[in-house]
């Protein structure tokens, strides 16, 4: 993309986040995107931290420079020990990366079709999932399935830790017809790794831990809150509660560094053939955000500064995710600056 059709596109990208945070942000975000840019990146996180946060890390890996970790803020409330670049966070929505290149590592191979229907592959769907035999492999990697999103449920919340996911999708009357439209949905991925796991035989996590994350010699990321030992997970926390709710499962976990490196080999193709690569290109992004109670991610690839910037947040609640979205844009500011 030409430098000049870039800078438009930061112009624009600026003129809707300003319109933004003007319609749907409360005045203080607003303050605090004007305020003027500090002249380093761990001024803005302590500043960031001043606001309410509890903790930030973010790893910058960048062309030609050696990556760096940023942090502020503390591991937990019970003690003052500050959050360490190896610190593990729930990364939420950002696990749909691994989940959709698992998906095309198995097309690649010859095991799944995009063009195949979800009952030919979880048969027990039929007759409880709307369109089961109409809805394909794609159309649930690009949320075009009409399966309403099982978090938007009336008995869902994310506090509760015996809820069956699969009640929640099934016996519900679809959104829309199979293709017709486009709504983010979490059932897709939760159904996507139902079939990774059908097809290989073994929970879905093996097969990406075998074909994604081994190549790539990453041995710090998991499958789920209960892999992990709750004293290197960083307590994530909900603005008005005391509660630590990092012993919620809420899937995938990893590390910041862990993150970057598996978003610049997936923009690189590093576990693709060529022809994988471009199903991948086709079907899905390259970056993503996430949230789930407590924690807020970031994790997007920059081709014009061959950059990657992952951005953990351990507090949620009111309109933190404006703010969490806010400083990013301030973050990439800041980094192209230097």
């Amino acid at each position: 993309m030409k430098p000049r059709n870039i800078n438009i596109l930061r112009a624009m990208a600026v003129l809707v986040t300003l319109t933004s945070i003007y319609l749907f942000a409360p005045w203080q975000y607003g303050l605090y995107y004007l305020k003027p840019l500090p002249s380093t990146l761990q001024q803005e996180l302590d500043q960031f931290i001043d606001e309410g946060i509890d903790g930030v890390v973010v790893y910058v890996d960048r062309k030609d420079h050696e990556p760096v970790f940023y942090t502020s803020g503390h591991i937990n409330r019970d003690t003052p020990t500050p959050i360490h670049p190896d610190a593990l966070f729930k990364i939420a929505s950002i696990a749909k990366l691994y989940d959709a290149a698992a998906i095309i590592k198995l097309v690649g191979e010859g095991r799944v079709k995009l063009g195949g229907y979800l009952s030919d592959y979880l048969p027990e769907t039929r007759g409880r999932i709307a369109n089961a035999d109409q809805i394909t492999v794609q159309m649930l990697l690009q949320h075009r399935s009409g399966i309403p999103n099982f978090t938007d449920h009336e008995l869902f919340h994310w506090g509760e830790l015996k809820i069956d996911v699969i009640d929640l999708i099934y016996d519900q009357p679809a959104n829309f017809k199979p293709g017709i439209d486009y709504q983010y949905s979490n059932s897709n991925y939760f159904l996507l790794q139902k079939i990774i796991a059908q097809i290989t035989g073994a929970p879905h996590g093996e097969y990406i831990k075998r074909t994604l994350l081994k190549p790539l010699g990453l041995s710090n990321t998991y499958f789920s809150t209960n892999e992990v030992d709750k004293k290197h997970l960083v307590s994530g926390y909900h603005l008005g509660y005391d509660d630590d709710l990092r012993h919620l499962e809420h899937g995938y976990v990893s590390t910041a560094k862990e993150v970057a490196i598996f978003i610049r080999a997936l923009n690189e193709g590093t576990f693709f053939s060529d022809y994988e690569a471009q199903l991948y290109s086709a079907n899905y992004q390259y970056g993503h955000t996430g949230w789930v109670l407590g924690y807020q991610s970031v994790a997007r690839y920059f081709e014009q500064e061959d950059m990657v910037v992952v951005q953990f947040v351990s507090t949620t609640g009111n309109d933190l995710a404006i703010l969490n979205n806010i400083l990013y844009e301030r973050v990439i500011e800041i980094i192209r600056s230097i």
